[in-house]
């Protein structure tokens, strides 16, 4: 038994699907059916039941799946001691991203810490179901940590890092009946058409909370996967938005007014489990460090 039989494992215990994991670990699939069937020879048990439809975790698998997780983390933890003393880290970091962040420039933080640490193997993805399904890939272990927008009141039981709180813009079609205000609220905002981004994504999910604390509905026309595209839809036409000030990329065609309403805020944060690795602790602090340059808030 070795530790990449162990992360097969793991992998296609998340995935319940032998293609999914390979294209997740970067192997052939027949590798990683190879490890797998190696693994169940050494502990004695069928991990898994194969169908040509479905892969389900046996009774066995189920209880290895734990131990498995517990396993690699203990091994990566040993590496890393010992890379620490020559002055380097090693091992795999998974960061789960989402795009429409300008006012953060990831992609020089992460090649930051790649230059720092190139013996890190650092994978980049992203959850087209927005920051629920980041979350929920931290909690299963599939990825080690996540950057994200949900509420605070939904992080109970990672690490969580902080890195930005942002008000919310309303965006509008030129010419739509409230866009000659100065300021805007959701009440007046409700009863239009909405453009807005996927369920789950943070921003919609704090919108969603907003009107229903106030006893607002609303319906939502138009979804796009992406936030950054929001106002593209709206000025076409198409709906209202309410996006956070932060995320808000200037577009042509579109008129961009305060909301009024208190305590609508949008909250980015950096989360993984509770007892984070070295590598992601490193991580961390390299956005720590553009937070107190920026002087806290807004690491831009």
């Amino acid at each position: 038994m070795d530790t990449r039989q162990l992360e097969y494992f793991v992998t296609v215990a998340e995935e319940l699907n032998f293609t999914r994991a390979a294209r997740r670990l970067f192997a052939v699939q027949s590798t990683v059916s190879a490890g797998i069937r190696s693994l169940e020879h050494d502990v004695g048990a069928a991990l898994f039941e194969r169908s040509s439809k479905r892969v389900v975790l046996t009774s066995a698998g189920v209880a290895l799946l734990p131990e498995a997780r517990a396993a690699i983390e203990a091994i990566d933890r040993v590496h890393n001691s010992v890379a620490l003393t020559k002055g380097g880290i090693r091992g795999r970091l998974r960061v789960g991203i989402f795009t429409a962040l300008d006012f953060m420039d990831l992609p020089a933080v992460f090649g930051g810490f790649h230059e720092r640490y190139p013996f890190v193997d650092l994978q980049l993805v992203a959850s087209p179901t927005g920051s629920t399904g980041l979350a929920d890939d931290v909690r299963r272990g599939r990825i080690d940590m996540a950057f994200m927008g949900l509420p605070p009141a939904d992080l109970a039981g990672f690490h969580v890092l902080e890195l930005a709180r942002s008000p919310f813009v309303a965006v509008l079609p030129p010419g739509h009946p409230l866009a000659a205000q100065p300021a805007v609220g959701l009440a007046e905002l409700a009863a239009q058409r909405w453009v807005d981004t996927l369920e789950g994504f943070g921003n919609r999910i704090a919108v969603d909370r907003a009107l229903a604390a106030a006893g607002l509905g609303r319906v939502v026309t138009t979804e796009v996967a992406d936030l950054g595209e929001v106002p593209r839809f709206v000025a076409a036409g198409l709906g209202v938005a309410v996006l956070p000030t932060i995320t808000y990329r200037a577009a042509p065609g579109v008129v961009v007014l305060p909301v009024t309403d208190d305590g609508l805020e949008w909250t980015f944060s950096a989360i993984s489990r509770p007892t984070p690795s070295v590598a992601v602790a490193t991580l961390l602090e390299l956005f720590e460090e553009r937070i107190r340059a920026s002087g806290g808030g807004d690491p831009r």
